[in-house]
């Protein structure tokens, strides 16, 4: 914990490719990732459809992959990784947040853990005595629960933005676990949320022999996060080895005290897995920038109707009626209550507050992205200094995405983990456990 480090930068599209570069290198990525290793780029989707500070943006991933490339990382050695939550489409999210334009470009491998033929262990197989000291998943999974296998061994950099979260108050690092570590049944854990992202950190630090993070802040978000959120330019990038304090640093950036309001950041500090105390990190690159307040209102203050119902199944007065339910083969009434209130309605009904955003310099290189695109053995040029004239308009596409969402219903009841859950059993390495 004594010497724990955050680099943070101030960027624009011009320099960002550049600032990337000299960010992962002031936190010593390379000490810290070894090379012989396959590294597992952790992508962050929070929503399948494009909402700035929600998911790990295309220059996020590009600028990271560049960065290795130029300090010697073998690209067969390097992989997009996704991970499949019931009211999130990967596939879908991986197209419209242009993720898959960037791994395809660089011919990088790019897999989706719950696919195909994903090995899946038990994790008292993966981490041995080490499941004894879990603070929440021992009680939440009593028979324990299976985490990819291909994680074993390999290095593993998170890629989240900076937003708050409507379960955690902010999410980033350790949150970026959540998706990829644990299996299907993942919503067991809300009721317990701090502990189990504590527990994930550690069986990351058992099973991975390097973990590294990169946030992006060019945008960020404000409200009832992941999704229905208030974004805003920041123009900022931040990179950490330690998770722990990455995710203190952007929560005192808006404008949080990590120790006193996120409690997943303290419980960790105190297991000493990580420093969440901003006053004992070393700060590297624009230290003036660590300093900035957002002063972000939070998850709490004008909550959605959606999260107002989702804290009062999980800690509130609708817990002991139908959190149970969450628990058996009916629980793809949620998942399916989800997807038509965020897909059908919030978001074709909503997208005015993404008007200033998606006119910036960030929302231009989006929406022109592909024609932007360097070439990826290209690793000198710094950054777009023209990020084009047309900004991205969203407005006409209110009615097909609405269209896009009744179809994502359908796969939330196929791939449902209550019904799907045996397939992962299937393919499990090590013996089956009972």
């Amino acid at each position: 914990m004594k010497n724990s480090k955050v680099a943070i930068l101030r960027t624009s599209p011009a320099t960002y490719l550049a600032d990337m570069h000299r960010l992962m290198n002031l936190a010593q990525y390379q000490s810290h990732l070894p090379k012989d290793r396959d590294t597992a780029l952790k992508i962050n989707i929070s929503w399948h459809f494009f909402f700035p500070g929600s998911s790990t943006t295309p220059w996020q991933l590009d600028g990271v992959i560049r960065a290795m490339k130029k300090d010697g990382f073998n690209p067969n050695l390097i992989h997009g990784c996704h991970n499949r939550t019931v009211v999130i489409d990967s596939h879908l999210g991986e197209r419209e947040n242009k993720q898959v334009n960037v791994t395809d470009a660089h011919n990088l491998r790019n897999i989706h853990l719950y696919e195909g033929d994903e090995k899946w262990i038990h994790i008292r197989d993966a981490v041995g005595d080490l499941a004894d000291d879990f603070l929440a998943l021992n009680k939440v999974y009593p028979k324990g629960f299976m985490i990819p296998s291909r994680f074993i061994g390999e290095n593993i950099i998170h890629l989240p933005t900076v937003k708050t979260h409507v379960f955690t108050t902010t999410t980033g690092a350790m949150k970026n676990a959540f998706g990829g570590l644990l299996n299907e049944k993942r919503h067991w854990t809300h009721p317990v949320i701090h502990e189990t992202l504590v527990d994930l950190l550690m069986i990351q630090k058992k099973i991975h022999p390097g973990v590294f993070a990169v946030m992006d802040g060019t945008f960020a978000g404000d409200g009832p996060g992941p999704r229905c959120m208030i974004p805003h330019v920041k123009n900022v990038i931040l990179a950490s080895a330690d998770q722990v304090a990455i995710d203190a640093v952007a929560a005192k950036l808006m404008g949080f005290d990590p120790l006193r309001d996120i409690k997943f950041i303290r419980l960790a500090h105190e297991k000493e897995l990580g420093c969440g105390d901003p006053r004992l990190i070393e700060i590297e690159g624009d230290a003036d920038a660590a300093e900035e307040n957002w002063r972000f209102n939070g998850p709490f203050k004008k909550m959605t109707f959606a999260s107002r119902m989702q804290h009062r199944i999980y800690w509130g007065s609708l817990k002991k009626p139908l959190e149970w339910s969450l628990k058996t083969f009916l629980a793809p009434w949620a998942y399916i209550a989800s997807v038509l209130y965020h897909d059908t309605f919030w978001y074709p009904t909503h997208q005015e507050i993404l008007r200033k955003t998606l006119t910036s310099d960030w929302g231009r290189l989006f929406n022109n992205w592909d024609e932007l695109a360097l070439p990826p053995d290209d690793l000198s040029t710094p950054g777009w200094a023209d990020v084009g004239t047309e900004p991205l308009e969203l407005k006409q596409e209110s009615l097909k995405l609405v269209a896009k969402s009744f179809k994502i219903l359908g796969k939330c009841i196929i791939e449902a983990p209550e019904f799907g859950a045996k397939k992962r059993r299937k393919n499990a390495e090590g013996p089956v456990r009972k």
